[in-house]
């Protein structure tokens, strides 16, 4: 990765402070923008851990400026072109610098908006147990890692940090936000997933699942917000190492994942150090994902 010195948090005082994410820090420019800042911390199992990844917010802006720009014909997103540097003080550009973004104030929706379009994680857990993936009814047979006859919408609630994410079902969601504003979302998630999914193809990865955030200004205009098809929100395969009945080595936080795992932890704050090696594998696979398809 990037030789930097990372960035666990941002402390710019030229502009209000608004929230701490697991990933981004924002602030308010005023009453209609904000400044999202993308830092270096990374979670894992919806914790915090105290170690950062020098240049992967750079990655994760980078990579979702990519699909802003892509994706922009489907659905506006809350993007504006105003470069972040003149927002903030002189002393504060570094901070900000190829990491954050000026963006339209907008009223984030409760829920994520996630599309699987293969068998994997959790949903194959589900699968394997109920024959359905949240809730949902799937064809007998299907193996690990196997595409599904067409994607799959599956939202969930927005939890705390700290706290887990619960699955819902469409009907559930129609109760927590206006049934004909579900189904554009629904219908946006898909259409989002299904050109970035035949985009990446071509560029030799595969697009297992993602999850999407939307967000709606005054006159009820829904907005892409947050980020878009990076490795902290999406699952991407290497075509070439693809096969039905295994999981895919991913272009992920699998290595910190699999580390975490060995450990006597119990997926509480406050999470364990990760070793060196285990940040420096990571970060070169968000760095590949990158390359690969924005090259």
């Amino acid at each position: 990765m990037s030789p930097q010195k990372p960035l666990h948090e941002t402390s710019l005082k030229s502009l209000k402070f608004l929230h701490r994410g697991k990933v981004r820090d924002l602030y308010e420019i005023d009453a209609g923008r904000m400044l999202i800042v993308q830092t270096d911390r990374l979670s894992a199992f919806d914790v915090i851990l105290p170690d950062s990844i020098p240049g992967k917010g750079h990655v994760l802006t980078a990579m979702s400026n990519f699909w802003f720009r892509k994706l922009g014909h489907v659905i506006p997103n809350h993007l504006l072109d105003v470069a972040p540097e003149s927002v903030v003080t002189a002393a504060e550009r570094e901070q900000v610098e190829g990491r954050a973004f000026v963006v339209r104030r907008l009223k984030p929706l409760p829920i994520e908006a996630i599309v699987r379009g293969y068998i994997t994680g959790s949903g194959w857990k589900d699968y394997q147990k109920t024959q359905m993936i949240c809730s949902i009814p799937l064809p007998a047979g299907l193996k690990e890692a196997q595409q599904l006859p067409q994607p799959l919408f599956t939202p969930s609630t927005k939890a705390a940090i700290g706290a887990h994410d619960e699955n819902i079902s469409f009907a559930e969601m129609e109760k927590i936000i206006d049934p004909r504003l579900a189904a554009q979302v629904r219908d946006k998630t898909i259409e989002l997933y299904s050109e970035a999914a035949g985009y990446a193809a071509t560029r030799g990865i595969i697009i297992a699942d993602t999850k999407f955030e939307f967000g709606q200004d005054n006159v009820g205009k829904l907005y892409l917000i947050d980020e878009a098809l990076t490795p902290d929100s999406s699952r991407f395969w290497p075509s070439s190492q693809y096969r039905v009945g295994s999981s895919p080595p991913s272009f992920d936080k699998q290595f910190v994942r699999d580390w975490l795992e060995a450990q006597k932890w119990n997926k509480r704050p406050p999470a364990p150090s990760l070793p060196a090696d285990v940040l420096r594998k990571t970060g070169e696979k968000y760095e590949e994902a990158l390359r690969l398809l924005t090259a």
